[in-house]
C-alpha cells in the first residue's frame, strides 16, 4: 500500500460500533486504510470514489461497504448540504460465534463480500439512509438493534462487487475452493505478461476447452477472457499508481499487445484513460 495513508481510528475496544456524523464534509481525507469494517453514507454531492483499484462517479446518495485494509477515499464537489455518515466497526466481528448461527448467515456473507469493497443498488439506499440517520440520534442498548437492522437490510440487498479479483500483487482472492480454479488462477498470475490461450489452460486441468469454458464460469462467475482481462487491468492500475513507467511500458508488461486496444479496454473499465487514471490518483494522494 504504498503511499497511502493509515488511518487510526477511534474506535476502541469497549466499542461495538462508532458512529461518525459530518453534515458538512469537506472531502479533504487522502486515499486512506484502516483495520476495521466501514458503511459509508454520502449525501447532498457528486465526485469521485475510490476503493482498492476501482474507482468510479458517484452522486445524491453513495452507499459503499469496505473491509478491513482496504484503501478507500471519497472526492467530491464542495456543494451545499456535502453529509456523510460513517460507521465503523472492529474486524473482529467475524469471530462472533453468533455469526456462526443461520439466521446470521446472510450477515456473515455480507461482511466477507464487503473485504473487496460493496456498493448497494437503488433499492436498498432509501431505506437504510434513514435507519443509518436515525441512528445518529440514539444512545443506549437500542443502538445495538439499530446496527444489526442495518446489517440486515444490507446483507439481503442488491449489491455489486467493487474490487478485480486480484487488487493486491501476490495476493490471490479464490472465487471457489476448486483445487483447479486454483490451479488455474496460479498459472495466470505467472504468465499473464505472455498470451494466455484457452488450450493451454484448459489442457492444464485435463478437460476440453468447452468443458473448461463452462467450468470457469461456473465457479467464478465470469469468463475466462473477461477474469484475464480484469487481472491485467489490475495489475495496470497498480503500475501507474506506484511506478513511474510509461503507459507504453505498463501496457505491454501487463500483457496488452496494442496500445490502443489497452487504452480502449482501460478506459471502459474505469472511465477514464491510463494518463487521466495516474493523474487522478495522484490528487487522491496528496496528504492534507
Amino acid at each position: 500500500m504504498k503511499d497511502i495513508q493509515k488511518e487510526i481510528t477511534p474506535i476502541v475496544d469497549d466499542d461495538l460500533f462508532i458512529v461518525l456524523n459530518h453534515p458538512n464534509a469537506k472531502f479533504d481525507y487522502p486515499v486512506h486504510y484502516h483495520s476495521e469494517f466501514e458503511i459509508n453514507l454520502v449525501l447532498d454531492s457528486y465526485g469521485k470514489r475510490i476503493v482498492g483499484d476501482s474507482m468510479e462517479d458517484f452522486g445524491n446518495i453513495d452507499l459503499v461497504m469496505t473491509g478491513p485494509n482496504l484503501p478507500h477515499a471519497w472526492k467530491g464537489e464542495i456543494v451545499k448540504g456535502n453529509h456523510v455518515i460513517t460507521i465503523q466497526f472492529s474486524d473482529r466481528i467475524l469471530n462472533f460465534p453468533i455469526l456462526e448461527k443461520r439466521l446470521f448467515t446472510q450477515i456473515r456473507q455480507l461482511l466477507l463480500d464487503a473485504q473487496r469493497g460493496i456498493v448497494f443498488a437503488d433499492s436498498a439506499r432509501e431505506t437504510v439512509r434513514r435507519k443509518i440517520i436515525k441512528l445518529t440520534k440514539m444512545q443506549g442498548f437500542h443502538t445495538v438493534l439499530e446496527f444489526f437492522s442495518i446489517l440486515h437490510d444490507l446483507s439481503i440487498s442488491d449489491r455489486r462487487v467493487l474490487v478485480s479479483d486480484r487488487f493486491e500483487t501476490g495476493d490471490i482472492i479464490r472465487t471457489s475452493k476448486s483445487r483447479r480454479i486454483a490451479k488455474v488462477c496460479d498459472y495466470i498470475e505467472k504468465n499473464f505478461e505472455e498470451p494466455v490461450k484457452l488450450k493451454d489452460v484448459a489442457s492444464l486441468v485435463s478437460m476440453s476447452e468447452s468443458a473448461f469454458s463452462h467450468f470457469f464460469k461456473k465457479k467464478t462467475g465470469r469468463t475466462f477472457i473477461d477474469y484475464i482481462t480484469n487481472y491485467r487491468i489490475a495489475r495496470a492500475c497498480r503500475m501507474l499508481s506506484e511506478t513511474t513507467h510509461t503507459v507504453s511500458e505498463v501496457c505491454y508488461t501487463c500483457g496488452f499487445n496494442n496500445m490502443s486496444n489497452f487504452i480502449r479496454i482501460f478506459k471502459k473499465k474505469k472511465g477514464l484513460t491510463p494518463k487521466e487514471y495516474r493523474v487522478f490518483i495522484q490528487q487522491m494522494l496528496i496528504k492534507y
